[in-house]
């Protein structure tokens, strides 16, 4: 099955038409700064509610709840690492990917969008956080059945060259960059 991948600039919670967005979680999976904050405001009071009882998370780790307001049915959260304490921080940052990918496809969603996870307050380099996303994704989609698109949601435009750059030498399935 071709898995398509898209790599867009623009804002994580306005992904319509996509079934899950992912969080840059914190373990308590609160509202915070960044992806995690941006996505808890727009998803409202019910997402915080919901996660409540799935905290905490640990590095790598991966969890699933609904989309509240949302134009997404869901959410999956994940921790990444904080560069230069969590080790070995490329491992974690690939189970990041690896555990969302496989708990969308468990759950029958056909499309995901991702952020760059770690990039921000946990300070991973963002060349090397690509890198890591991009292998990562292609080494699982052949094991993949439900997810047909993977889109990967970068806010700033530095970010987005870099994917699209990246994207040519990791990326060997169906892509839109």
């Amino acid at each position: 099955m071709a898995v398509k991948l898209e790599i867009v600039k623009g804002n994580i919670v306005e992904q319509p038409g996509i079934d899950a967005i992912v969080n840059a979680a914190n373990a308590w999976l609160r509202p915070g700064g960044g992806v995690a904050g941006a996505i808890h405001r727009a998803a409202g009071p019910g997402l915080a509610e919901e996660c409540g009882p799935l905290a905490p998370i640990k590095p790598g780790e991966a969890v699933l709840t609904g989309g509240h307001r949302l134009p997404n049915p869901y959410v999956i959260h994940v921790l990444g690492p904080v560069y230069g304490r969590d080790k070995p921080e490329d491992r974690l940052l690939a189970a990041c990917y690896r555990n969302a990918l496989r708990l969308a496809d468990e759950h029958r969603l056909s499309s995901l969008a991702f952020p760059a996870i770690s990039t921000g307050a946990f300070a991973y380099p963002p060349r090397e956080a690509a890198e890591v996303a991009l292998k990562t994704m292609a080494e699982i989609v052949p094991g993949l059945e439900q997810v047909k698109l993977i889109r990967v949601v970068l806010f700033s435009e530095g970010d987005f060259k870099i994917y699209k750059e990246l994207s040519a030498v990791y990326w060997p399935f169906d892509k839109n960059v």
